[in-house]
């Protein structure tokens, strides 16, 4: 560039500088007068000292997307209001002072000075209203190049992109060392070439703004802060999503993806950020894959499937306001026997024939009186009956279809899968998260344990007495859409969620299976949010056809990455990377190979016996090994 340059050299920095700055502090600096050559690295540093006058929220995204190596700094510093009052006062007499004078001499209005003035009016009233507030804001770029022409090229093409923004960036001339530091992460502005901002318009520079899936507006103070999922893969700008948002239809999601695509990863990584929004959060876990999350977050756990967990399809949903007293709806004993209904089909994994509706029917109302729960509301508080009641009620009814249905029931009371209805509710969930663990429960029993599990969730959702936003999610939903009775249940809660301010996240690795049945496609077009994960060669077709994908789309669903995924709504549809930090990482991982290394003993005590050659324990007393 044929300016004169001075170069320096790194001193001896075991004397001069602290431990690990030697890391940061470049082996020679050669300074010109518009670029410096920082080791073998040639950069050039720029200050913008001209704006658009108006803006949209991430209009500094494409900065970040730009194909070379460039550093962004913004510098923020705010002014008090009684300051930024005057300054605004002195700017409004100078502008008033000049259109007088233009005027007085018959001239022409020059349109700038016009519009000037007006934008001087409005700030000055949302200032004067406490509306907003005045920073003075510093915006510099630094460009990197290998090389001396490459860095001519790099600075052609982003002076034109600084164009294209309406962006007028000057080069730091004579004092490009000024113009890098001030563009190093140490928060130093030794150009100190600054605009005024309101706050709406710094909050409209905030640079890692999806332009895909737009945060509502930054300056509301009523907006909600979202979730953040990940950053979007075309552009590296940030992907904010809030499910919770006014313009949402309903608060549902559904997650599709096959084996090993992340699914759980990105339930569990959302999970924790909404926790750090005040979201009450409930969890169906088949796989015991929560338990780790809820002991980090102090959330409670029901283990069910252990020794004395029971949930009790009989209780009635009976609510406790804040003053303590105890209500219920009006007609919850109907609601809980057509429940009921629903519980026995599932466990008997047949549909109900009309006579054995009618004598369940019977049966259900007599199980009720038999412990003094009558139609009369002061009585729904007494203790509920069981299983074995409503069992005993059938095999005494005299009736052929009566007694094959106790037939039916006789191994969820008396056999091998007794252990979740042989007695009264034992637990009642409570707190901002509560993870259900069905990974103990035998397979014949996992459905029935799902609708149990939504069952309990929803009575607590559905609580008039209590409102705050919450979560239902339903993790490897498939178990549930087996039975047909569970999936109509599930269904309906997806619908009548959004009522009661909750949500239903579904995610199931089953997606033709899901899409092939009515209730399923009901779900998933229950969704407002929908994101889906790499799928399999085998299901494109038809999920492409469900979700209306484009070629592209489905060409990344099919190679895309572990965590990679496209999420859509309405209209609107970005492809991002579900990103963690290390510790978040550790508590939603499933990864065997990283447990491995962090050992979580975990239930061992609780699936494990010591035994030694014999057959007998430590202390020599024998022991069943068939109940062990």
């Amino acid at each position: 560039m044929g300016t004169r340059t001075h170069r320096t050299r790194r001193p001896n920095t075991s004397t001069t500088a602290a431990p690990g700055a030697a890391a940061f502090t470049p082996d020679a600096l050669s300074v010109a007068a518009r670029h410096l050559e920082v080791g073998g690295e040639w950069v050039s540093s720029f200050a913008v000292v001209g704006f658009p006058r108006e803006v949209h929220p991430g209009w500094l995204a494409p900065l970040l997307t730009y194909p070379g190596r460039l550093d962004v700094s913004v510098h923020v510093e705010p002014i008090d209001p009684a300051t930024a009052t005057d300054r605004l006062r002195k700017q409004l007499a100078k502008l008033e002072a000049g259109r007088r004078h233009t005027a007085e001499h018959g001239r022409l209005f020059d349109p700038r000075v016009e519009a000037a003035t007006e934008d001087a009016y409005d700030l000055s009233s949302r200032v004067a209203r406490g509306e907003g507030r005045l920073f003075r804001v510093g915006l510099y770029l630094t460009i990197h190049a290998a090389t001396e022409k490459t860095l001519a090229d790099e600075i052609a093409a982003l002076r034109s992109l600084c164009a294209s923004l309406l962006l007028d960036a000057k080069h730091t001339t004579y004092r490009s060392l000024q113009g890098w530091v001030s563009t190093l992460p140490m928060g130093l502005d030794l150009i100190g070439m600054r605009r005024t901002f309101d706050t709406a318009a710094l909050a409209a520079a905030f640079p890692f703004t999806s332009p895909d899936l737009p945060a509502p507006d930054p300056t509301s103070v009523a907006a909600p802060s979202g979730v953040l999922y990940g950053y979007n893969i075309g552009s590296q700008g940030l992907v904010h999503w809030d499910r919770f948002g006014d313009g949402m239809h309903n608060h549902n999601s559904v997650i599709l993806g096959r084996s090993g695509s992340g699914k759980s990863y990105l339930v569990k990584l959302e999970l924790l950020r909404s926790l750090y929004r005040g979201i009450e959060i409930a969890v169906i876990d088949p796989e015991d894959e929560y338990a780790r999350l809820a002991t980090a977050v102090g959330g409670t756990y029901v283990h069910l499937g252990a020794p004395g967990v029971r949930l009790n399809p009989f209780d009635l949903p009976i609510h406790t306001r804040a003053d303590g007293r105890r209500t219920a709806p009006k007609d919850a004993l109907t609601r809980r026997s057509l429940f009921l209904h629903t519980v026995i089909a599932v466990l008997i994994g047949l549909e109900l024939e009309a006579g054995e509706r009618a004598a369940l029917d019977r049966a259900i109302a007599a199980t009720y009186q038999s412990v003094g729960i009558t139609a009369d509301p002061r009585t729904w508080t007494r203790p509920s009956p069981t299983l074995r009641d409503l069992r005993d009620r059938l095999a005494e009814a005299g009736e052929r279809s009566a007694a094959e249905l106790a037939a039916r029931l006789h191994p969820y009371v008396d056999g091998a899968f007794a252990q979740l209805f042989d007695g009264p509710t034992s637990t009642s969930p409570e707190g901002h998260l509560t993870v259900f663990s069905l990974r103990d429960l035998p397979d014949e029993l996992k459905g029935a344990g799902t609708l149990l599990v939504l069952d309990a969730v929803w009575r607590r959702v559905s609580n008039p007495a209590v409102r705050r936003p919450r979560l239902v999610v339903v993790d490897e939903a498939w178990l549930l859409m087996q039975q047909k009775a569970g999936a109509e249940f599930l269904f309906r809660m997806s619908k009548a969620s959004r009522k009661h301010w909750a949500g239903v996240t579904v995610a199931t690795q089953d997606t033709p299976d899901l899409l092939a049945s009515e209730l399923g496609q009901a779900i998933v077009a229950n969704a407002a949010t929908q994101i889906l994960l790499r799928q399999a060669p085998q299901a494109i077709d038809e999920v492409g056809r469900a979700f209306d994908l484009s070629a592209g789309e489905r060409a990344f669903l099919l190679s895309a990455d572990r965590g990679q995924g496209l999420l859509s709504s309405g209209t609107q549809r970005v492809a991002f990377q579900a990103i963690a930090s290390p510790t978040e990482h550790y508590l939603v991982t499933s990864n065997p190979a990283e447990l491995a290394t962090h050992p979580d003993t975990h239930h061992a005590e609780d699936m494990f016996v010591d035994l030694d050659d014999e057959g007998y324990d430590s202390d020599d007393t024998p022991i069943d090994l068939g109940t062990a």
